[in-house]
């Protein structure tokens, strides 16, 4: 319980917290705090710290009770991934490492629970989207960016192959008259997409996906975030990252991929040779892990998740990837 109602089960709980399999007197990064879940079952696994980030400011006021309940164990900042490292070292001065971290990338149930948060178009309410509550919003987006702009990023972040076609109706429905909700903005794209068949997505899902990941940039920070992970996990330190869509998994597989034993080499006849980079991480198996048909019948948002895991190694980190971090990017 969290602020006098049952919060939503995180997805894939028990296997993220079995991946970090926490210790005492570890220390642990929740790097999406949302309501809490993760969080709360690491703390309850073993007497440990952690520190969560949230780029949403009322998820941290949501968090204020945690804080009182484990006082000493658990520190809670807000923020976005590309601060990780400044925000660990805020907190936890005396610590510079962490053992474990787990990133959860989907949109908080909170959040899409709030029609005034204007993620969901299955209620009606502002076209907002701005998880950190600050910057550009959906509807500015909507109806500031050229008819071009707005396609590619439909296609970029929505893999919506009817991009153009829908942009091109947003263009004529602006010039009518502002477009500033969710319910306006789904109308556009229904009336100008095929009825949804019983086995399909709403044809407005992938839209505000684009819309979304757009206005809070969380490919960038997908990035970041595990980037800085990286340089903070201890050697045998767990990483475990949750992902949504097939955008975001393909970051992480292949972030993984390249920084593990699986990096590519010019012939996989030949071994890894001293010329590069030793592997920072260690993967312990290639698939990714995916919820059960218990837990997807119980909760509909657990069915599109994946989780990897990988272990750090105790290989340093090349100046070359720490320059990728662009920290307090954002907004």
């Amino acid at each position: 319980m969290m602020g006098g109602q049952q919060l939503h089960r995180s997805v894939l709980l028990d296997e993220v917290v079995e991946a970090l399999d926490p210790v005492d007197g570890g220390f642990y990064l929740d790097a999406t705090f949302g309501n809490g879940g993760y969080s709360r079952a690491i703390l309850e696994r073993a007497d440990c710290a952690v520190i969560a980030i949230d780029r949403d400011p009322d998820a941290i006021a949501r968090g204020q009770s945690m804080c009182a309940e484990f006082a000493g164990r658990f520190f809670l900042r807000e923020g976005c991934f590309s601060d990780l490292a400044s925000l660990i070292r805020a907190a936890a001065p005396q610590q510079d490492q962490i053992d474990g971290a787990a990133f959860d990338l989907g949109v908080c149930s909170t959040q899409l629970d709030q029609p005034a948060r204007g993620f969901s178009f299955r209620t009606d309410g502002p076209l907002d989207m701005r998880m950190s509550k600050s910057g550009p919003s959906a509807a500015d987006v909507v109806m500031q960016t050229s008819e071009s702009d707005l396609a590619n990023i439909l296609w970029e972040y929505g893999e919506e192959k009817a991009s153009r076609r829908i942009a091109k109706a947003i263009g004529k429905a602006r010039t009518e008259a502002p477009i500033t909700t969710t319910s306006q903005l789904a109308a556009i794209i229904h009336n100008v997409m095929p009825a949804k068949r019983p086995d399909q997505i709403d044809p407005a899902t992938r839209s505000f996906q684009a819309l979304r990941i757009f206005v809070n940039r969380e490919l960038d920070e997908l990035e970041a975030g595990l980037a800085a992970a990286e340089t903070l996990l201890r050697p045998d330190g767990m990483l475990a990252v949750v992902s949504f869509h097939s955008l975001e998994d393909r970051i992480v597989k292949r972030f993984l991929a390249s920084r593990s034993q699986y990096a590519a080499r010019p012939s996989r006849h030949r071994p890894l040779t001293a010329d590069g980079p030793a592997p920072s991480f260690n993967i312990p198996h290639r698939k990714a892990i995916t919820p059960s048909p218990d837990e997807c019948r119980a909760n509909a948002r657990a069915r599109s998740a994946k989780l990897r895991i990988a272990r750090r190694t105790g290989a340093a980190v090349s100046l070359q990837q720490t320059s990728q971090m662009e920290p307090g990017q954002c907004g």
